[in-house]
């Protein structure tokens, strides 16, 4: 009897190991849930601020703003090369002149 007693405490204390940490893992599950909840909701607000800011807006007509921005872009720097490389001819020819 008292090694049927002892075997049973020693099941008994495994079993307890066990449910600790099958709890502790539905604990774990919960908070994982919990933070996944949040990270979604605020994800979902997101996107709907997004949204609202697009709304009524053309993708089409957005992009070929975008495009011809880019363009406008490439020409302005095109043409400050120009102007620089001018200013630079213009100093060498007066460095000439004052030598």
């Amino acid at each position: 009897m008292n090694q049927t007693a002892t075997m049973t405490a020693t099941d008994l204390d495994r079993l307890a190991e066990r449910v600790e940490r099958a709890a502790a893992l539905v604990q774990q599950l919960r908070d994982d849930r919990a933070k996944l909840e949040r990270e979604r909701d605020e994800l979902a607000s997101r996107s709907q601020d997004v949204h609202h800011k697009l709304q009524g807006q053309d993708p089409a007509a957005l992009l070929q703003e975008l495009s011809a921005l880019k363009k406008e872009q490439r020409e302005w720097i095109s043409e400050r090369r120009e102007v620089a490389h001018r200013i630079e001819t213009l100093i060498k020819k007066l460095e000439k002149l004052e030598a």
